[in-house]
Order: structure tokens, then C-alpha cells, then sequence
């Protein structure tokens, strides 16, 4: 739609409107034939009746009104690049960079702004304006709806490789609901990944990326139990690993390496073959983990990073090492809204034997109330810790 109409907003809107006429007709009426084909077909009309409605008959309704009539038939499905040329449309250079990965979650990718400004750790309605104030941007600047020229697509590159690793990460550890994981989720970034990997195959970021997906979702059914609680890393079945997707993903990253290029989805995906090249986790190689966590702060200097840093050390090097590096990076203001490091220090407060310590980290993880899931498995720690 937006294709067609030529406006972020305006499609946004006629497809929420085709979407609720499908509710209210489709239980009496019956689902059509091609349910797809009369939703494109729904929204379209709906969104000439709003450039009617206000008063942009000119070039834009003009323009619309084309691209309805090379469309063809109802039966017309999706471009196969149309999520693609919508993620780069959304990170057009001309938008704040701030915005350009929040606005295409949003937009392309289904996320509520709840989730996304749980994945950026900023509260709800800060995320809200900027999205409302990119929208406008868009609209404003007439940018156009289209995949970039080959010239183009390296300045956008790192704002679409960020919207599809945030999509997966979103799948992979769902923000809200219930399911641990949003297996389409993962999927689509998957998806998105392998496209941008047939578009830029030279590109070992790009590899990295799509490696790095494949590596993390091979752990897929192994991470929740028969009752889908989280069954975290060290304690998973690794007979479960999805062992196609774990080999690919190492013959992905060796090849983005051999490149010379590093970067930082690279160095993501080569802590990754670490852990799939353990049998076992007390095979583990945490020192060269620990390693290249250090190579990652010099790519994306970010405190996330530093307290993931922080849990290789303390494999590594012992409880006390890693504390020192968390302790650090703890008073954050954006980490204070992030429940895994107060799980973090919890666990390393534990095995130091600071146990009270240990209670108070975890109960502040739990205030910042983490996902379903994510609580349950703090909740049976916590217990553990206190019987």
C-alpha cells in the first residue's frame, strides 16, 4: 500500500481500515477465496476515499489512482521486496538516527511501541513522539518507497542490519505475552536476512548477521521445557540444536571473517559458534569469548556489551573479575531499566556467596517487571536461592 499510495501514514491507516472490515464481513460473508488479494484490494479503496476526504486530489490521488491501475487483478499478492524496500525507506538517511530503526519496527515489522521502547530501555511515550515526528518527516520530505540504487544501500546498511538483528531479538526473547519466543518473528528476520544476503553477498556484515540469526535460533526448542518455562543456556539438551542450521551458520561466519571486514554482527556470530561448538557446557571456551567481547566494546562501545563483557570474565576469570566490570557499567541510567543485569549480578553475587546481596539483585529484576517468562525463571532462582 504504501507502494501504491505513496505515504507511510495514509496506508498504515487503509490497512487497519481493510483489516477491520475483514473482522466485521468475513464472519457472516465467509473468508473470499483469496483473503490476502481483497485485503490489498479493501485498503486501496480505503485509502483513495482518504485522500478524497482530504482534499490531496492532486498529484498524490492522481498517483494512486496509477498505481491501482497497474496493480491488475485483486488477486495481486505483495513484490517479494516490498518488506525490503519498506525497512530502507524507513532508514532513509534523511531521518533522524534515532528513529530510523524504532520507525521500522513499527511500520514494517508489527512491533507495538511498548516492545520497541522496552528494546531501546526508554519509556513508552518518548518512543511514541518520535515515531509520530518520523511519520511526518516521511510524509513531508516526499521521501519515496523503493529499494536504494547499489550506491545507496552501504549509507543505509547499519540501520537495516539493526532493524532485522532487533526483529529476531524481539522473536527470540519476546518483550511481551506469555511465549518465551514469537517463532514469526524469527522467522521473518531470518528471512529478511538470507534476502540481504542474496542482495549483498559480498557484504560480511550482512553474513555475519544472517549467521548470527541461524546460530541463535538452532537453540530454539531446547530453551523452554515440556511446561515452556526458560531453560537457560548452560542447561540445555544440545541433542536439540538444530544441527543444519548451527552448520550453516559456522560456514557463514568463517566466510564473512575471511573477508578482512570485521564488524560487529561478525564478532556477534563468532561468540555464538563458540557456544555451538561446545558439546557440552563445560566445554565452553569462555576466554575466547571473554576475548571477543573485548573486540566487540571497540565496535559498539555500549554498555549492554560491556556487562555481557562483564559475565565472559566471570567465566573465564572468576565471579569477582566480572562483578568488578558490571559494578562498573551498572549505574546506567538505561541499565537500571534492564532486568538482566540485576539477574546478572545476582548470579554473580551468588556464587561469591554474598547471598542477601544475591536476594536484592534478583528482587530488583523483578521489579522492573520482565516479561512471563523471563520472571518465572527469576522467581525459581530466587527460591532456590532462599530455601
Amino acid at each position: 500500500m504504501t507502494r501504491q499510495v505513496g505515504d507511510l501514514g495514509t496506508a498504515e491507516d487503509a490497512v487497519q481500515e481493510a483489516c477491520a472490515a475483514a473482522l466485521a464481513q468475513w464472519p457472516e460473508a465467509g473468508v473470499p477465496d483469496n483473503p490476502l488479494g481483497w485485503l490489498i484490494t479493501t485498503a486501496r479503496h480505503k485509502a483513495i476515499d482518504a485522500l478524497r476526504r482530504e482534499g490531496r486530489r492532486g498529484e498524490r490521488e492522481e498517483a494512486a489512482m496509477r498505481a491501482m491501475g497497474e496493480a491488475g487483478s485483486s488477486d495481486e499478492a505483495p513484490h517479494d521486496g516490498d518488506d525490503l524496500g519498506l525497512i530502507f525507506l524507513c532508514c532513509h538517511p534523511a531521518l533522524d538516527p534515532a528513529v530510523r530503526v524504532a520507525l521500522t519496527l513499527r511500520s514494517v515489522c508489527g512491533l507495538t511501541t511498548g516492545e520497541i521502547a522496552a528494546a531501546f530501555l526508554m519509556p513508552e511515550p518518548t518512543m511514541a513522539k518520535r515515531l509520530v515526528r518520523a511519520k511526518a518527516k516521511i510524509r513531508n520530505a516526499g521521501i519515496p518507497f523503493r529499494v536504494p540504487a547499489a550506491d545507496e544501500l552501504t549509507q543505509r546498511l547499519p540501520a537495516v542490519l539493526r532493524v532485522v538483528y532487533l526483529v529476531f531479538t524481539e522473536g527470540h526473547m519476546a518483550t511481551g505475552g506469555d511465549a518465551l519466543v514469537r517463532g514469526e518473528l524469527c522467522d521473518t528476520a531470518i528471512a529478511l536476512a538470507r534476502t540481504l544476503a542474496d542482495l549483498m553477498p559480498d557484504e560480511p556484515e550482512v553474513l555475519g548477521l544472517l549467521a548470527l540469526l541461524l546460530l541463535t535460533d538452532a537453540r530454539r526448542s531446547a530453551r523452554t521445557d515440556d511446561l515452556g518455562r526458560l531453560v537457560l543456556l548452560d542447561d540445555q539438551d544440545r541433542s536439540r540444536w538444530d544441527a543444519w542450521l548451527v552448520d550453516e551458520g559456522e560456514v557463514l561466519v568463517e566466510r564473512a571473517l575471511r573477508m578482512g571486514r570485521p564488524g560487529p554482527y561478525q564478532i556477534h556470530a563468532a561468540i555464538a559458534a563458540c557456544h555451538s561448538g561446545a558439546a557440552v557446557a563445560e566445554a565452553t571456551d569462555w576466554r575466547q569469548i571473554a576475548l571477543l567481547y573485548a573486540e566487540l566494546v571497540r565496535h559498539e562501545p555500549t554498555p549492554v556489551v560491556e556487562a555481557n563483557r562483564a559475565v565472559a570474565v566471570a567465566m573465564s576469570e572468576g565471579p569477582a573479575a566480572g562483578l568488578v566490570i558490571l559494578d562498573a557499567v551498572g549505574h546506567d541510567p538505561q541499565l537500571e531499566r534492564w532486568p538482566q543485569l540485576h539477574v546478572a549480578r545476582a548470579e554473580l553475587l551468588r556464587r561469591l556467596g554474598r547471598t542477601s546481596e544475591a536476594v536484592a539483585a534478583f528482587r530488583a529484576a523483578l521489579a522492573l517487571e520482565p516479561p512471563a517468562p523471563e520472571r518465572d525463571s527469576i522467581v525459581r532462582r530466587l527460591q532456590e536461592l532462599t530455601a
